[in-house]
Order: structure tokens, then sequence, then C-alpha cells
């Protein structure tokens, strides 16, 4: 099981340094591209990468059931690859870049659903969470790494450099994964799959998980906020640079990796997922809260890494709880929770931007607020989950 994890590990560490490695890249580009209209392309690409993704997961999902996990996160990890080499030959053709966006969104979907079902197949209930931390480390490490990359890697060679850098990455994921990745489902299980009906993503959001799912969206929605708007507020507030944005995400980051991997992984039993993730939502708004206080970067990146260690024991604890909690198939439920986090990243940055624009603090306010929102709804969901266990026993 271990060998599996590090393989899969890997590969959403590489789809999600993908993700981040275009950040600091995509503006200069679009602007090269078209200087009258780059804010509005530039948030039309990222867009267009969650939209998509956010609308096929669940349908990867349910595909990954019937003929199995990995031929769909092997066709993932080599859509991705594809999609990152046109977009550096793109050479400022904004048709293209648009091209190479929806094929990532589509491709990063099928990966990122099909492996946190693939890591629920091989993990037993009770070691679930620690297999999820791996899952949510991976995924931290990969946001912290990508636009440290992309911008080290842009100055020092060229803005496209990065892309064929990304793209040989998941070639080199998918190789590994051809070698040495089993699938995880069953013939038995798979055939079960294909004689059942299809069943939609919004099967899963019923009962109390609907509360959890919707948790996990104002998490991933306030991070999506978040990493929209810090640059843009410190450059007003504290004078930052690119560089350093880069730097404080990668503090960030890596603190959570360490939580994810440390805490999470060896500390949270099963039964404690709940506990955790109120203590998460706590220190994840106090971030947010510090974050107004900031007078320069280094003080900003200490509160931002309050607000990892928060938001790291938040979500391998959900994904755990959906896993072990959830009625309908692992396909169909990391599908339906894959695309929570999508929805997330498509509203987030543009909510984001008009908070900044209303007021420079206001981001951060409104996230702080969210997360302990949040509690609420962790409330409803324990009490609910309680009185539907009840209700079987008797």
């Amino acid at each position: 099981m271990k060998s599996r994890l590090i393989i899969v590990g890997l590969m959403l560490f590489t789809v999600f340094v993908g993700f981040g490695i275009i950040i600091p890249i995509l503006p200069q580009l679009v602007t090269d591209a078209s200087p009258e209209s780059a804010n509005w392309h530039t948030g039309g690409m990222l867009s267009l990468y969650s939209f998509v993704s956010f609308l096929l997961s669940p349908v990867w999902g349910g595909v990954s059931e019937r003929i199995g996990r990995r031929p769909v996160i092997m066709i993932g990890v080599l859509g991705f690859a594809v999609s990152f080499l046109m977009f550096g030959l793109a050479d400022g053709n904004l048709w293209i870049m648009y091209a190479s966006r929806l094929l990532g969104g589509l491709f990063s979907g099928a990966v990122t659903a099909c492996i946190v079902a693939y890591v629920a197949d091989i993990t037993s209930e009770e070691n679930r969470t620690k297999g999820m931390a791996v899952v949510g480390m991976s995924i931290g490490m990969g946001f912290t790494f990508g636009p440290f990359i992309g911008g080290e890697l842009s100055n020092a060679f060229s803005l496209n450099t990065p892309f064929f850098a990304a793209a040989a990455l998941s070639l080199l994921t998918f190789f590994a994964a051809w070698l040495k990745l089993p699938e995880s489902l069953t013939a038995d299980k798979r055939e079960a799959a294909r004689l059942q009906r299809r069943e939609s993503r919004w099967t899963a959001f019923q009962g109390p998980l609907k509360q959890l799912y919707v948790l996990a969206f104002f998490v991933t929605f306030s991070l999506a906020i978040l990493e929209g708007t810090l640059q843009l507020y410190g450059i007003d507030k504290f004078d930052v640079t690119p560089r350093k944005i880069g730097l404080m995400f990668f503090f960030c980051g890596l603190v959570g990796a360490l939580v994810q991997g440390g805490i999470v992984r060896r500390r949270v039993k099963q039964g404690q997922e709940s506990r955790y993730i109120a203590v998460g939502l706590v220190i994840s708004a106090a971030g947010f809260f510090l974050l107004l206080t900031a007078q320069n970067w280094i003080a900003a990146s200490v509160y931002l890494c309050i607000f990892g260690i928060g938001n790291s024991l938040i979500k391998p604890c959900v994904t755990s709880l959906i896993t072990q909690k959830t009625t309908v198939s692992q396909g169909v439920a990391s599908g339906l929770s894959s695309s929570m986090d999508s929805l997330g990243r498509i509203v987030g940055p543009l909510l984001g931007a008009a908070l900044l624009t209303a007021q420079a603090g206001l981001p951060f306010i409104v996230s702080g607020l969210l997360s302990l929102g949040a509690l609420g709804l962790l409330a409803g969901y324990r009490s609910s989950d309680r009185a539907s266990s009840r209700s079987q026993q008797a």
C-alpha cells in the first residue's frame, strides 16, 4: 500500500504544481498577447480550468467505477501533460491558451477525482484518515512549489519554460504509474458497477453529509479568495513583490504539509475528525483576521502560516469523513467532493476581486467570518449524524 500511496501522491503533486505554476506567469503572457483585455483573459482562463473540472470530475469518478481507477488516472495524467505542452507552444495565441486550459481542467478532474477514490479503495476505514492526509499533503506541496517553480524558471529561462517542465513532470509520473500502479477495483466490483444505474453526483448530496460538502466548499472558497487577493492587498499595504508572495505561499504550504504529514497522519484517530475540523476552522479564521494587522511581509507570512495550519487540519479530516460515511459509491462521492473544490475556485477569485475593490481588507474579513460560520455546519452535521445513527440502531 505504501508504494501505491507514494505514486498517487506524486501524481496529485504534479497536477497541483501545474495548477500553481501558471499563477505568476499567466498575467504577463496574457498582457503580452492582449494588453487591453489582460484582466478579463487572465480571469477567464483561470475560471475555465476550474469550471471544466467542476463539471466533469463526477463524470470521471463514475466512469472509474465501471472501467477501473487505473485507466482513468492514466488518461488524466497523459492529457494533463498534453495541455501544458500546448500552452508552452501557444506563443501568444489566446485561442490555443484557452484550449489548453480547457484540456487542463478536463484531465485534472480525472486525476483528482479518481485518486481520492483510489486511496479510499486501498485503505481500511481505520487507516482512511492517514491515507487522506497523504492526499492533502501532496496537494498542499503542489500548491506550495507550483508558484515558486513557475517564478524561478520563468526568471531563469523564459515564460514558456515552466509549462514544458510541467509537461515533462506529468510524463514522468505517467510512466511511473504505468509500471508500478495496479488497479484498485476488482473485476467483480467493476462488473457490479456496470450493471448499476449510473448515479448522479447529487445522490451523494444527502443526509448529514450534505453539510460536510457545503463546509468543504466554504473552505476552498475562502482559500481561493485569499489566493486571488493577497498579492494585490500586499502591494498597497507593505509593498510586496511577486517573489515575496511566492515565498509566503511556500512557507504556508510547507507548514501545512508538515501538519498533515505529522499531526493528521499520526495523531487523528477514527472518530476524532470532527474535533480537529472545529479546531482548524478557528485557527483559519484567526489567520484571516490577523492578516488585516500585518504591517510587513514577514508578519503577513507568519499569519498566512497560521491560516495554513488550520486549513491543513480541516481538509483531510473532511475528506476522510465523507469517504467513511457516504451511502453512495466512492467514485461518485469523491467526484462530488472534487467538484465542490472546483466550484469554490471558480467563484472565490471573482468575489475576492469585488470585495477588494469595495474595501481593502474586506476579503479577509469575509473569509474569516465564513470560517467561523462553517462551525455551524459542522455542528449541524454532528447532530444529524448522531440522529441518523440512533435511528439505524433502533
